[in-house]
């Protein structure tokens, strides 16, 4: 039987990954191009096809894979000029990995069945590390039809986990959720440590207690890898997706409506980096940026 046509749009820091596993693992892989050369002619050393317009990949491939930044960038790929939609044809299926929002999500979803299109949300779990290795975690939400055919295809690069969550729309609900509490611990350890640095605590003497203890945890550790070794590839998320995602959050509740006052003063610590011109720095650096605005420094003895 042959294998499912792929077609990748967003080969960045985790979509390059996530797509060499794929053609490595012999599907055949049409991508979309873009201004950063390395990933992309990467790819196409590896065998995979370069074409010019999300149309072109669409009338290429069985399965179009998304690793974007936002609903923003999905809805201009799925229905722009030169978009998905317009090579779309009749049992392809769309997989958004990207963090976006739900409603948008299930509005595109219901748009493309129209055409006969399949449509799944499948946001990430891991780091851009993990995506090389194929041991991200996927978190899915589609028709069971669509998962069942979309999964094997998944798993080549979610080795850990690939995890069916319900209809469309819950995979990104999912992924908010997870990403309220990884932004919230960020923001939490941030004051944190900036309340200690102000008592006399040192980030180093903060570690000693919390490492190994039942409030550690996989992500505190990239975290003070940075705090304390000042890696500034420990976790690569920028501060500017971390304040969209924890917007969409607010979005989320906003609608159903209920109140999320910890998601708002968590929005906020991300919204007053982002404003400062922090936007592009990784999420652990703003444990300088809060121990900034009191006047304090973590790295000073």
């Amino acid at each position: 039987m042959a294998k499912e046509r792929i077609g990748f749009i967003g080969v960045g820091l985790m979509g390059h990954g996530m797509a060499k596993n794929l053609v490595e693992k012999g599907h055949p892989l049409t991508i979309l191009g873009n201004r950063n050369r390395q990933p992309v002619d990467d790819l196409v050393k590896r065998g995979a096809r370069e074409v010019k317009s999300p149309a072109e990949v669409a009338k290429a491939s069985d399965i179009v894979f998304l690793c974007v930044t936002d609903s923003a960038v999905v809805e201009k790929l799925v229905k722009g000029p030169h978009g998905l939609k317009e090579g779309a044809h009749r049992g392809m299926v769309i997989v958004d990995c990207s963090t976006a929002d739900p409603n948008s999500t299930i509005a595109l979803a219901a748009e493309m069945a129209e055409l006969g299109v399949g449509y799944a949300d499948a946001p990430l779990g891991g780091t851009p590390a993990q995506a090389e290795e194929g041991l991200l975690s996927a978190m899915i939400g589609a028709d069971p039809a669509v998962f069942e055919r979309i999964k094997p295809v998944c798993a080549l690069w979610a080795g850990t986990k690939v995890v069916h969550l319900g209809p469309v729309g819950d995979g990104h609900k999912v992924k908010l959720l997870n990403n309220f509490l990884a932004m919230g611990y960020a923001a939490i350890y941030a004051e944190a440590l900036t309340l200690g640095k102000h008592v006399g605590i040192s980030p180093q003497t903060f570690d000693s207690v919390i490492r190994g203890s039942r409030m550690d945890c996989g992500f505190y550790q990239t975290f003070f890898r940075y705090v304390l070794e000042r890696d500034g590839n420990a976790h690569q998320f920028t501060l500017r997706n971390a304040y969209k995602d924890v917007r969409y959050l607010e979005d989320m509740a906003q609608a159903v409506p209920l109140p999320n006052p910890v998601g708002n003063a968590v929005k906020n610590f991300y919204a007053a980096a982002v404003a400062a011109g922090k936007g592009d720095d990784y999420v652990p650096t703003i444990s300088d940026f809060v121990a900034g605005q009191s006047g304090v420094k973590l790295t000073a003895k």
